[in-house]
Parts: C-alpha cells; sequence; structure tokens
C-alpha cells in the first residue's frame, strides 16, 4: 500500500497542523478499524459546518477592494485508452458558473497569504508531487471539501505583485476564510519571506494550458469499490459520474479528492466530469487500474 505517500506534508514551523495531523490519524485509524471493505487512506479535515462561512474578510490596506468589489456575475503513464468528449457543448466565456461553491469566477476575495513548506507540493488534494511549486493550501472553508482542489487562482499583494498558484493542499484552522498558505517559492514572488504574512486579494482563473485531463483511480480500486479522481483540469470539477445499468450516477467526493462509488457500481466504465460553468466531457477507455495517472485527449474550455 502507498497511502503514506499520499499524506500532505506537515507543516513543521506551525505546532497547531501537528496536532491536526494527529488528530487525523486517529479518525483514520478508527475508520479503517470499523470497516470491513477498502477505506480511503486519508481524511484531511472535518467537513465545514454548511452556511457557517462568508466571503474572506482578513487583513485590509490600501488599494484593497472588497470581497466582491470586482464581481460582475456571482509522471504520466501511457495507456490504450480511447478518451472521447460528448455531452454540452463548450460553453461561451461568459464568465457565469452555475455549479461554482464559494469560489466563483469574477469575484475578488481578500484574505492574507502566509506559507509552509510545500516540500515536494503534495497535499490533501492528493494529487501527488507537483511538477510546479507555485502552489497553495486553501483555508477550510474556502476549500469546501475539496471542490477548491486543482483550482487556478490569481494572488495579488499590495504592493503590486502577484502570482499565479494551484491550489493542491488544505490550510486547516486557525487559517482564516480568505487565507492561503502557499509554497516558500510563491510566497517570495509576493514580498520577502521575512514578513510572515501579507495582505492579498484573490480570484478564480481558468488559464491557458496545453495539457489535458488525467484520470486516476485510488489504490485499493476493484470492481466492488473505487475512487476516482480527475488530474490537470483547467476548471475546478464540480461533478464526477460514472455510467451504470440504470443510467449515470454523480459519486460523492469527500475532502481528499476522490470521487467515490462505495459498492463498485460504474468502477472500470465511462466517466463524466463537469466543470464549474456546466461543461460536461465524457471519457471512456479508462482501465481500472489502481494509482496509475491515465491521460485523457479532453479538456474543458477556457474562459
Amino acid at each position: 500500500m502507498k497511502e503514506n505517500a499520499d499524506m500532505p506534508p506537515l507543516h513543521p514551523r506551525r505546532p497547531w497542523r501537528i496536532a491536526f495531523a494527529s488528530a487525523v490519524s486517529a479518525v483514520v485509524l478508527a475508520s479503517v478499524a470499523g470497516c470491513g471493505g477498502p477505506s480511503p487512506a486519508w481524511h484531511a479535515a472535518p467537513t465545514p459546518a454548511a452556511g457557517t462561512s462568508t466571503p474572506a474578510v482578513g487583513k485590509s490596506g490600501p488599494g484593497f477592494p472588497t470581497a466582491a468589489a470586482d464581481a460582475t456575475t456571482p509522471a504520466t503513464t501511457p495507456t490504450t485508452a480511447r478518451p472521447s468528449a460528448t455531452g454540452s457543448p463548450s460553453p461561451k466565456s461568459s464568465g457565469v458558473a452555475p455549479l461554482a461553491g464559494r469560489i466563483r469566477p469574477n469575484v475578488t476575495y481578500r484574505g492574507k497569504a502566509t506559507f509552509y513548506d510545500a516540500g515536494d507540493g503534495g497535499g490533501a488534494c492528493l494529487f501527488g508531487p507537483a511538477s510546479d511549486l507555485m502552489i497553495g493550501a486553501m483555508n477550510q472553508t474556502d476549500y469546501e471539501s475539496a471542490k477548491a482542489c486543482g483550482a487556478y487562482v490569481l494572488v495579488k499583494a499590495a504592493n503590486g505583485n502577484s502570482v499565479t498558484v494551484r491550489i493542491t493542499n488544505l490550510c486547516p484552522l486557525p487559517c482564516a476564510p480568505g487565507q492561503i498558505d502557499l509554497s516558500p517559492q510563491a510566497f517570495a514572488k509576493l514580498a520577502n519571506r521575512s514578513l510572515g504574512e501579507v495582505p492579498i486579494t484573490w480570484k478564480l482563473l481558468s488559464p491557458s494550458m496545453s495539457d489535458t485531463i488525467s484520470i486516476r483511480y485510488k489504490v485499493g480500486s476493484s470492481q466492488w469499490w473505487c475512487g476516482i479522481q480527475a488530474i490537470g483540469h483547467r476548471n475546478p470539477v464540480a461533478l464526477l459520474e460514472v455510467r451504470t445499468s440504470s443510467g449515470w450516477r454523480q459519486l460523492p467526493r469527500p475532502e481528499y479528492n476522490y470521487f467515490i462509488s462505495a459498492n463498485g457500481s460504474g468502477c472500470g466504465g465511462p466517466i463524466r466530469i463537469t466543470d464549474i460553468y456546466g461543461e460536461k466531457l465524457t471519457i471512456s477507455g479508462i482501465k481500472l487500474k489502481p494509482d496509475v495517472v491515465q491521460p485523457t485527449r479532453v479538456q474543458f474550455a477556457r474562459h
């Protein structure tokens, strides 16, 4: 089992994070001991209570708009997979995202940036090591049970410096709403690391990219249980469905960013993923091979 490799890095400079990791380990052990079937190896943090948070409000400073001030409208392994994109046509770049959660396009959020020892770039989203360490850990409120995983955000400091990062990790409490814990490399693009933290604004991006989406089945996946993850998506993934004998079935996504079929229904069959803008991509030919990153030929449209 490789599950320990999936666990997000500890943050040695912050004792409260070590305590958090210990608590998480206890929860995982308890869940494994009480379950007869395959189970995910790591749980990030308790799911935030619904409706208890608001758009980020952090330290303020000159030139910082309010949370919604800018709002206008809310190592790859080769396989023989033959993905195809079907379903809804690519939406026009309207900025409307009917399936978005807390993080919406064309909305500017306010908070603060800190930094942590990001190691190889792995984290709670379980994407694994990152080739580019321009990454960040989203606060628990805006992480929103992994909805933020894979999102690209443009982070700006009051001094005019900015950096684009991909969300790969969770920054648990006491990280506040609006806060992003950056890799040291990303923080250095904003300010001198000796400052420790700086006030920021940030917003969701739909970046230009040439890569296509990949799919990975979780360690332990089989015809009886499986976890499915989308990797390398331009826009945040809102839904993942599998085709079953009775039609498309939407799978739940826990905080470790795999969509789970608890009884194995649809495992190994066609997969349909939907981004926050409503674009649907149907992918076929993905084999039920645990812990293998399988490339596709499809990608969400840019907005």
